[in-house]
């Protein structure tokens, strides 16, 4: 069970993924829901730190290499957009709730990389970033647990 366990909890921290392909996974494999919800969500946290305090140097940096330069340019504009929408749908103020729902709607590109990286092109400080990503992947993750306990059902397996 611990190796069902690991591979949920680094699925969890893939970019794209997340916790979004993690939590049916984890539902496929039969394992105990609240134990493998738990795991996801610490498995989808664990890059947020990294990815607000270097991501964003990191892509700078490598936005100009010869090899790398597209992939990380594409990951800058993606940063920069996710940071742009969520100030155009809330302003300032309301950039905690934005950010939160932003992380917490299961879709494509709407996680916590791309909602910690938003975050740190805006400049939100760190405390509010982590509390609202922890709180949108915790909204994601009933979602994704709800509708995967469902497909599963509906589909008899």
């Amino acid at each position: 069970m611990l190796p069902q366990y690991l591979l949920v909890f680094l699925i969890s921290m893939v970019p794209l993924i997340e916790l979004r392909g993690a939590i049916p996974v984890a539902l496929g494999m039969d394992l105990p829901t609240v134990p493998a919800y738990i795991v996801c969500v610490l498995g989808n946290m664990l890059p947020v730190p990294f990815i607000y305090f270097f991501a964003r140097k990191v892509l700078v940096w490598g936005s100009d290499k010869k090899f790398i330069g597209k992939f990380f340019t594409f990951c800058l504009e993606k940063g920069e957009k996710a940071g742009r929408k969520l100030v155009s749908t809330a302003g300032r103020g309301g950039l905690f709730l934005a950010l939160m729902l932003f992380v917490g709607i299961p879709l494509p590109g709407t996680g916590a990389w791309t909602g910690a990286l938003g975050a740190s092109f805006l400049n939100m400080g760190f405390k509010s970033t982590v509390v609202a990503v922890s709180l949108g992947v915790i909204i994601a993750g009933i979602i994704m647990g709800t509708v995967s306990a469902l497909g599963l059902h509906i589909f008899g397996l």
